[in-house]
Protein backbone atom coordinates (compact mmCIF):
# COMPACT_ATOMS: atom_id res chain seq x y z
CA UNK A 1 0.00 0.00 0.00
CA UNK A 2 1.20 3.57 0.51
CA UNK A 3 3.18 5.28 3.24
CA UNK A 4 0.97 6.01 6.27
CA UNK A 5 2.73 9.36 6.80
CA UNK A 6 1.58 10.81 3.45
CA UNK A 7 -0.53 13.97 3.56
CA UNK A 8 -3.06 12.75 0.98
CA UNK A 9 -4.98 9.46 0.75
CA UNK A 10 -4.23 6.98 -2.05
CA UNK A 11 -6.00 7.16 -5.41
CA UNK A 12 -8.17 4.12 -4.60
CA UNK A 13 -9.26 2.60 -1.30
CA UNK A 14 -11.91 0.25 0.07
CA UNK A 15 -13.18 -0.40 3.60
CA UNK A 16 -13.73 -4.13 3.03
CA UNK A 17 -10.86 -6.38 4.18
CA UNK A 18 -11.72 -8.72 1.28
CA UNK A 19 -10.80 -6.05 -1.28
CA UNK A 20 -7.28 -5.80 -2.74
CA UNK A 21 -7.61 -2.02 -2.18
CA UNK A 22 -8.28 -2.32 1.56
CA UNK A 23 -6.60 0.52 3.46
CA UNK A 24 -6.47 -0.89 7.01
CA UNK A 25 -4.04 1.38 8.86
CA UNK A 26 -4.94 4.38 6.68
CA UNK A 27 -8.62 4.06 7.59
CA UNK A 28 -7.71 4.53 11.26
CA UNK A 29 -6.69 8.11 10.41
CA UNK A 30 -10.19 8.89 9.15
CA UNK A 31 -10.83 9.74 5.52
CA UNK A 32 -13.18 12.43 4.35
CA UNK A 33 -14.83 12.01 0.94
CA UNK A 34 -16.48 14.73 -1.13
CA UNK A 35 -18.50 13.51 -4.11
CA UNK A 36 -19.95 16.06 -6.55
CA UNK A 37 -19.34 18.77 -3.96
CA UNK A 38 -21.15 16.97 -1.10
CA UNK A 39 -19.40 15.28 1.82
CA UNK A 40 -20.30 11.59 2.09
CA UNK A 41 -19.95 9.28 5.09
CA UNK A 42 -21.34 6.07 3.55
CA UNK A 43 -18.64 5.33 0.95
CA UNK A 44 -17.55 1.67 0.71
CA UNK A 45 -14.86 2.25 -1.95
CA UNK A 46 -13.61 5.16 -4.06
CA UNK A 47 -11.30 5.87 -7.00
CA UNK A 48 -10.21 9.45 -7.59
CA UNK A 49 -8.56 9.01 -11.01
CA UNK A 50 -11.52 7.12 -12.49
CA UNK A 51 -14.09 9.40 -10.79
CA UNK A 52 -16.41 7.01 -8.91
CA UNK A 53 -17.53 5.85 -5.49
CA UNK A 54 -19.37 2.74 -4.29
CA UNK A 55 -22.09 3.16 -1.69
CA UNK A 56 -24.26 0.59 0.02
CA UNK A 57 -27.65 0.02 -1.65
CA UNK A 58 -29.87 0.24 1.41
CA UNK A 59 -29.80 -2.78 3.71
CA UNK A 60 -29.82 -5.31 0.88
CA UNK A 61 -27.33 -8.17 1.17
CA UNK A 62 -26.02 -10.58 -1.44
CA UNK A 63 -26.18 -14.35 -1.00
CA UNK A 64 -22.88 -14.33 0.92
CA UNK A 65 -24.12 -11.75 3.41
CA UNK A 66 -22.14 -8.82 1.97
CA UNK A 67 -23.86 -5.49 1.38
CA UNK A 68 -24.89 -4.77 -2.20
CA UNK A 69 -23.27 -1.62 -3.54
CA UNK A 70 -23.94 0.74 -6.40
CA UNK A 71 -21.31 2.65 -8.34
CA UNK A 72 -21.83 6.40 -8.76
CA UNK A 73 -19.74 8.43 -11.22
CA UNK A 74 -18.56 12.00 -10.71
CA UNK A 75 -15.72 14.07 -9.27
CA UNK A 76 -14.22 12.60 -6.07
CA UNK A 77 -12.03 14.34 -3.48
CA UNK A 78 -10.42 12.68 -0.45
CA UNK A 79 -8.46 13.89 2.58
CA UNK A 80 -7.25 12.66 5.96
CA UNK A 81 -9.47 13.96 8.75
CA UNK A 82 -6.67 13.79 11.34
CA UNK A 83 -4.85 16.70 9.64
CA UNK A 84 -7.20 19.36 11.00
CA UNK A 85 -9.44 21.96 9.41
CA UNK A 86 -7.54 22.66 6.18
CA UNK A 87 -5.91 19.38 5.06
CA UNK A 88 -4.40 18.74 1.60
CA UNK A 89 -7.06 17.25 -0.69
CA UNK A 90 -6.42 14.48 -3.23
CA UNK A 91 -8.46 15.09 -6.38
CA UNK A 92 -8.24 14.52 -10.11
CA UNK A 93 -6.55 17.37 -11.92
CA UNK A 94 -8.31 18.46 -15.11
Amino acid sequence: MTDTKSDTPPDRMAISPRSPHFGGELLERGIGIRFKGTEKNNVEEYCISEGWIRVQAGRTLDRKGNPLTIKLSGPVEAWFEDLGDNPPVAKKED
